[in-house]
This record gives structure tokens, sequence and C-alpha cells, in this order.
């Protein structure tokens, strides 16, 4: 049975939720982006809870396992309940040649997303509604914190440091991360204070992905040597951010300088630090692709080097090639 301080802290700790809803101020009509589990679970009702008539639900059938059909017939009896309407979207998450396979389902989400938001929605009841204006994800704190882990892993720069951002524009559309500072455990709380039941992913204890390692694994042990990781872990993300933001401007504004496509005489003007975050900002912004660490360290030397006339480079980079033309770099996929 459950004690009368159980139920406070299941309460209070639910709170958290309601919490981060109040703060979320997004564009109406809302989409939230349906899973049937917990964490979108929560993210929904909360959200139609403050905003009725105003928010729908899109759930993606990746078609990856058995348990898919039980997905969504979970999304369509809880938006049904609730009066909520819902789009599903089924999609062949399978990846190319090349591609991981987590890659290849968060692509075909977010195109799924996009398209269903694009169309013309209806009521429950048949009325027509207006075009959706915001999407809403519900990535939390602990997402986040294993975001952070994995830009770590991999030797990021402040860019991956920033791990997930809370607000974005993508496809005339404003996305949004609103309980990001919301641990999981909170997310259930918030369910079971409000007797409502969730689908559990099987794939999410399968510790052959690196992340349900960190969930499994390091979670608890920084819980217990740091208690407020989540929160001290998210400020540090947030300094990365306003960090990257400003790499962002000054690479815009040697951008200018240099030109498009950069000059390799401009370049060369620059100093380490500049011209390394310039062609960063040049490849990602231009052709969509990111060096690796190797690559642009190769990339800045040929630059130094370059001092004749038939000075070749020629250096993969991302998915293509930066290669000399000219007195000027280019980039082609391979």
């Amino acid at each position: 049975m459950q004690t009368k301080s159980d139920a406070d802290l299941l309460s209070a700790s639910s709170a958290q939720v309601d919490a981060a809803i109040a703060a979320f101020h997004p564009p109406l009509p809302l989409a939230v982006a349906l899973s049937g589990g917990a964490d979108s679970t929560a993210l929904l009702l909360a959200c139609h809870a403050r905003w009725p008539g105003q928010v729908r639900a899109i759930h993606v059938h990746h078609g990856l396992q058995a348990a898919a059909d039980d997905f969504q017939k979970h999304c369509e009896q809880l938006c049904a309940q609730h009066g909520i309407a819902l789009k599903v979207c089924a999609i062949d998450a399978r990846n190319a040649a090349g591609q991981s396979p987590e890659d290849a389902a968060r692509q075909g989400r977010y195109q799924a997303l996009i398209h269903a938001a694009q169309q013309d929605w209806l009521a429950v009841d048949g009325v027509a509604q207006e075009p959706v204006r915001s999407m809403a994800l519900a990535q939390h704190a602990d997402d986040q914190v294993e975001t952070l882990l994995l830009a770590l892993s991999r030797g990021a720069g402040v860019a991956g440091l920033a791990a997930m951002p809370a607000h974005w524009q993508r496809a005339q559309l404003e996305w949004f991360r609103p309980l990001l500072a919301a641990p999981a455990r909170t997310l259930r709380d918030w369910l079971r204070v409000r007797g409502v039941s969730w689908v559990e992913d099987p794939t999410n204890t399968d510790e052959t992905y690196t992340r349900n390692r960190i969930r499994a694994q390091l979670l608890p042990v920084l819980e217990q040597v740091f208690p407020q990781f989540r929160s001290t872990f998210a400020r540090s993300s947030a300094h990365c951010a306003q960090a990257s933001e400003l790499l962002d401007e000054q690479a815009a504004a040697d951008s200018l300088a240099v030109g498009i496509p950069p000059s390799i005489k401009a370049l060369q003007a620059l100093n380490a630090v500049r011209l390394g975050n310039v062609l960063r900002y040049w490849l990602r912004s231009s052709y969509g692709t990111t060096p690796t660490a190797a690559q642009l360290s190769q990339l800045m030397h040929q630059l130094r080097v370059c001092t004749t006339r038939g000075h070749r480079i020629h250096i993969k980079v991302g998915r293509g090639f930066v290669e000399r033309r000219g007195a000027a770099l280019d980039w082609y996929n391979s």
C-alpha cells in the first residue's frame, strides 16, 4: 500500500511536469510527436489539459519491430479517449549503406512529422482546424544528459556539447522540447498520479545501444556521486550553446570576407582558430557536411602550404571531397 509520504513525493515529482508546461509558450495550434511511451504521453496530455482543442498528435509507425502495431493502437485509443486529433504516419526506417539505424529512424521520423503537420487537419468531430504552427518533442533531462555524454565520448566541440536545443525553426514550424529540465521519473510520476498507462519500447532495455548503456549503467552512478547532475550538466550545455552561437557569428563575418566559394588567399590571412571555424561553417552551411578533426587539420595544413599555382588540394571531407578550383576551394559530393 502506498503511504502518505509516498503519495506526497509522487505528487511533488509530477508537479515538475506541470511547471515545465506552465513555462511553455508555443504558437498554437500545437502538434505533439506521440510514440505512446511515458514521455510523449505525459507531454501530450499535459499540453491538451492546458490548451484543449488546440493540440494534435502525430504518431510515426517505424515498422522496425513487432510491437509497432501495438504502439499505434495504444496511441489511437489514448487520443480517442481524450478527444485529440491524431495522424498516423508509416515510414520505411531501414538504414542505407553507411548510415546508422538510429540516424535513419530519426531522419525518417522528422520528415514524417513535417509532412503530417503540413497536411489539413480535422478535429475529432470532423470540423476543419487551423494549420499546425508548432511541434513539441518529448525529450527530457535524462535524454539531454545522454546526448551530452555521447558528445563528450566523441570529442565533440562546443556545438556538440550544446546537446539538444530547446527551440528552433524548421520547415516553417516552431519546434520545442519543453521537458528538457524534467527528469524521466517525473513524467512517469505525472502519469501515475492521473492513472494513465503507457507502452514500454522493448528496445529501451537493449544495451547493445550506447544510449541504453548510459541510461542503465552511468546515470545511476552519476545520481549517487552528483545528485544535481541533470541541472549542472544542462547549465554546461547552455554555456556551450552560447559559445557555439558566438563562433557562428564570427564565422558568418569571416565568410563574408573570404567569399563563397572561399578564396584561398583570404583564408590564408586568418589565424588557425578562425580558419578552422570558417571552414567548418562553410561546409556545414553550404553543403550540410561536417569534417572530422583529422580531415579539418589536413585541409588547414594544405591551405597553409598552398603557395604555388600548381598546388593541388584534394581531401576527403564528410561525404565528399574538398578541392582547389583555381583561386578558391570547392566541395563536391562523391
